[in-house]
């Protein structure tokens, strides 16, 4: 094979993903794999379907997450919308839900997830002051809603229903990674 198609063929190889690659007489590592967190049910910047919010049945997004890092023993999710109340003129930030103890391994949590929790799993409370997954339902304009998951090297004690707030100072020191996912959704005109 020329020189050039060798290394050319060795580069697509080593975008692939695959762990070792031999090209010729030289091997190279692929890179490691990122913390990620996705949802079939939107793109990242997306808009999330209205089945998910206010206007729909309110049922909780899917997720699926890759490559927590090793040593993560638990993962904690923090859903919040940072335009609260007027894109325009936020005034705050609104935690729609919380989530604490998701098993690193899992992988994922399906569409309507919290109806019925993985084990161990536990709930925090929202904004609303409730226990659950809230969706969106932004008074005015379209907002920006982030996902954030936090890979931990602990698995938190029972904290009851825990705020954003609350949550985040159990883990603080705790943190190995974090990744997120931000959707966007802005309600029908009527």
């Amino acid at each position: 094979m020329p020189r050039s198609f060798a290394a050319l063929f060795c580069s697509a190889l080593f975008a692939t993903g695959a762990a070792v690659i031999p090209c010729g007489d030289r091997a190279e590592a692929a890179p490691a794999a990122t913390f990620a967190l996705t949802s079939p049910a939107f793109a990242s910047g997306g808009a999330i379907p209205s089945r998910f919010t206010c206007e729909g049945e309110g049922t909780s997004l899917p997720l699926a997450w890759s490559a927590p890092p090793q040593g993560t023993r638990s993962l904690a999710l923090i859903m919040e919308d940072p335009d609260a109340p007027d894109p325009r003129a936020p005034q705050r930030v609104w935690v729609h839900w919380v989530l604490y103890n998701l098993s690193p391994n899992a992988g994922a949590l399906p569409e309507g997830a919290a109806s019925a929790l993985p084990t161990g799993t536990r709930t925090g409370r929202n904004d609303g002051g409730r226990a659950t997954y809230a969706g969106p339902c932004p008074p005015i304009g379209s907002h920006r809603y982030f996902l954030k998951l936090y890979a931990l090297d602990v698995v938190l004690p029972d904290l009851g229903e825990p705020t954003k707030a609350q949550l985040q100072a159990a883990f603080s020191g705790h943190v190995l990674a974090e990744t997120e996912l931000m959707g966007r959704y802005q309600k029908k005109a009527r």
